[in-house]
This record gives structure tokens, sequence and C-alpha cells, in this order.
């Protein structure tokens, strides 16, 4: 019955707290913490369609909000609300999740041509600004300057970096996304996430020039994305490790044990057929090792035998915790891996951990791997919530609950 109960506040929840309207459209808010939308939170509104059909009009809001408001190419990484008005800024990257891939979801659901259109279009650009601003040392991979353009905030991975949050300029406002810090020593960074979002963009790109009958431009994606993949395995793949490392500029890999692993599978980097040996290994050493990042409430944002996970912060850290970011984008790799089963335990374990502790800290943003315990970052919060729905409603349907 507290399952029940709870599920049923999330629902209202969502409806009275999290939809809100900023400047002349209706998006879903983060949480009170976080009052506003993350480009890195685009996948809330996905999935909440693909659980009520009835709330498509918030996952199509959620992609046009982005590219409507796009700069030059650059997407805000988020919108806030200011005396009534939207407010988008564009200071970092922090995509997380390809963009494109997302629109291509919400394309699924509408079966609507303009959309697609307008889609296609904006996507054009944004490749291009990532080419033309995040590809300075000629690699062909996209490029970290700053820490807040992977959202993994206070993360060992940033180790290093002079700018871990954003570009601050001399004069104390903040640098957009393009803008490179001259005084960096480690950046630019390439870094594993952002190279698997950006193929999985450009796979996108080539569904949607299918969908639209552009059968050239759909092979010359594709062709992109198989390049993204070849560089991603000569600068970030330590074959002896099976694991992916971030390089720094000069090419030496740092060695940090980090989530962003997931990425491979979550973009689909990884063939299932072509690299499934690959696939199996990393798995088994990496994904499935519980001294890693099989642990009692998975997945860490870095696994627990990684030494900067010594001394992590207390709150909001990808060092170290268990996200709700990471467990929501489980639904869209896991099962396509062949790992339901495993996906299944996750669930039970997030219903878990949340349902034990409600009464103290309702669906907030992060669990520690460990204990299932919670930090006190942002109660409420809109991953958390969906995640939850998602795995009572998995888990009912296959007779575990």
């Amino acid at each position: 019955m507290m399952i029940n109960n709870i599920c049923n506040q999330i629902k209202q929840r969502l409806v009275t707290d999290n939809e809100k309207r900023f400047g002349d459209t209706v998006l879903l808010q983060i949480s009170a913490q976080y009052a506003g939308l993350w480009l890195e939170h685009a996948y809330d509104a996905v999935i909440y369609a693909k659980m009520d059909n009835s709330k498509l009009y918030l996952a199509r809001n959620t992609i046009e909000a982005f590219i409507d408001h796009q700069k030059d190419g650059l997407y805000p990484f988020r919108v806030i609300e200011a005396d009534g008005k939207a407010v988008y800024e564009y200071s970092q990257i922090q995509e997380c999740v390809s963009f494109l891939s997302l629109a291509l979801d919400v394309s699924e659901m509408l079966g609507d041509r303009e959309f697609d259109l307008k889609v296609y279009s904006s996507g054009a650009k944004w490749i291009s600004w990532l080419e033309n601003n995040r590809m300075t040392l000629g690699k062909g991979l996209v490029e970290m300057f700053y820490g807040y353009d992977t959202g993994h905030d206070n993360s060992g991975r940033l180790e290093g970096l002079l700018y871990k949050g954003n570009y601050v300029l001399p004069d104390g406002s903040i640098a957009e996304a393009g803008v490179f810090p001259e005084d960096e020593k480690v950046a630019p960074i390439f870094a594993v996430d952002m190279n698997c979002n950006f193929y999985g963009n450009l796979m996108s790109m080539s569904r949607f020039a299918e969908k639209l009958g552009k059968g050239e431009e759909a092979e010359m994606w594709k062709s992109k994305a198989r390049d993204v993949k070849q560089r991603l395995f000569e600068v970030c793949f330590d074959k002896d490790d099976a694991f992916f490392y971030d390089a720094d500029r000069y090419g030496n890999k740092r060695r940090y044990l980090s989530s962003t692993i997931f990425h491979l599978f979550l973009e689909g980097v990884l063939d299932r057929e072509e690299d499934s040996e690959l696939i199996k290994e990393i798995c088994e050493r990496h994904i499935k090792n519980e001294h890693e990042f099989w642990t009692n409430y998975p997945f860490p944002s870095m696994a627990i035998c990684d030494k900067s996970c010594e001394g992590h912060d207390d709150y909001n850290c990808w060092g170290y915790f268990t996200q709700g970011l990471i467990v929501l984008r489980c639904t869209r790799w896991m099962d396509l891996y062949g790992l339901s089963d495993e996906f299944d335990h996750v669930c039970k374990k997030w219903v878990e951990a949340w349902t034990t502790c409600f009464d103290r800290l309702p669906l907030g943003q992060e669990l520690d791997p460990i204990s299932g315990e919670p930090t006190g970052a942002a109660r409420w919060y809109s991953s958390c919530m969906l995640f939850y729905l998602y795995a009572v409603q998995r888990l009912t349907d296959k007779g575990i609950l």
C-alpha cells in the first residue's frame, strides 16, 4: 500500500509542482532546488510521455524549447524563470543524452513531418557548432573545456581542470560555451560521454534523413558516426583495462573509472554483434563487478574502488553517489544489451531504498551506493520520481512486486 501511495503522490506532484510555465511554454521543472529545466534532463519529459501519452505535449514542448532558443547552433544548457519570463543560458554544454535521439523518440510518437524537418534543420546546426567550436585540436572528437560541460559535478574525473564549473572571466562574468580558457593546462579534454552523445546525435540525424527521404545525407551522417567511433577507440580505449577513459590535450588517458562507461551502451556506440566480445568483457569486469559498479544500490557515478571516491563531497557528487539520472537512463540501454534481469534488480533496489526513506527524504537526487541512504540533495526530484513510477510498473507487470 505504501508503494501505491507514493506513486499517487508522485503523479500529483508532477502535475502540480513540476509542470510549470516558462514564458509562453509549459515544461517539466526538475525540482524546487533546481527550479528550471536543464538540457541533461530533457529525457525526463520524453519518458514521461512514453509512460503516459497524454504528456506528449510536454515532450514536444521540451524539444522545441531548446530548438527555438538555439544560438548560432548552440543549444542552451538550461531554461529558468525570472520575473515571469523564460531565461535561456549558454555557458556550458551539459547535453548528457544525445538531444537528437530524444527528438527522434518524440518524432516517433508524433508522426509529424513538420516537426521532423524542424529538428533536422536544427540538428545540422548543432553538429556544425560542435565541429567548429569544440574540435580545436583537430582530432575529430568533441572536447570538454570546463567541468560543467559534462554535468558531472564534483567528480574526480575533473581533477586538474582549472575550471571545474564554468569559465569565469576576469571581470566576473561567465563565458559562453564556445570560449576556451587560454590559461588552461589540461583541457581541452576528449570526454568519453560527450563523444558518445555526438555519435548518438549523428546516428539520429541519419534516421531523420531517412524519414525525410534524404538517402545520400543519411549515409553521410552514418559515415561521420563511424568515424567518431573509430577515433573514440583510438584516443580513449584501453584494451588491457577494457575501459574507455577521458584523454587530456596531450593524449594521456585520465584513468578514472567513471560512469561514462555506460554511455557506450546508452548511445549505441557498441554494436551488439560487432562488439559482442568487448561488451561481454566490459559487463563482467566493470558493470557487474561488485567492487566497481555492481554495488548494493547500482550504479555509482564512479566505481567505488576508484581512489578519487575517497573524501567525496556530501551531496550532488558525480564522483561517488548513485544518481537518479543514471538509473533513469538505464531504460535506454539495459534491455537492449540483454541485461533485463540485472535491470529488474536495479529497479527493485531503487524502489526499496526510496520507499524505506520516503518519510525522511522523499525521492531525491542520489543514494549512497553501499548503504542506500539518500543525501540531502533535491527532494521530489523529477528523474527519481519518474524512475520510481517506471520501476514499480515494470516490476508489477513482471509479477515481481
